[in-house]
């Protein structure tokens, strides 16, 4: 089964989070299928915090994907800060 989660990276106490589309089997940083977005929580000033790529993320649950509940809390908190984007 696929699942749309978070793959950790970054330097220690300075995470970033991918979001892929990867099999449940695989470990949490191991092999994905695809990359969809990033998640970046120590953003500050000018950086961008979230960045999703929605068609994508749509076909992934199209074919049977499954996300995370942290995932799918910030796929809503996105789609709330852009409207246009939908």
């Amino acid at each position: 089964m696929v699942r749309i989660r978070l793959s950790r990276g970054g330097a220690k106490k300075r995470p970033f989070y991918h979001i892929v589309a990867t099999d449940q089997r695989n470990k949490r940083d191991g092999r994905f299928l695809e990359r969809l977005g990033f998640f970046n929580p120590v953003a500050t000033g000018g950086e961008e915090e979230l960045r999703v790529n929605l068609e994508r993320v749509e076909y992934w649950q199209s074919v049977g994907g499954q996300m995370s509940e942290r995932v799918k809390s910030l796929i809503n908190d996105y789609k709330k800060a852009s409207p246009a984007v939908v």
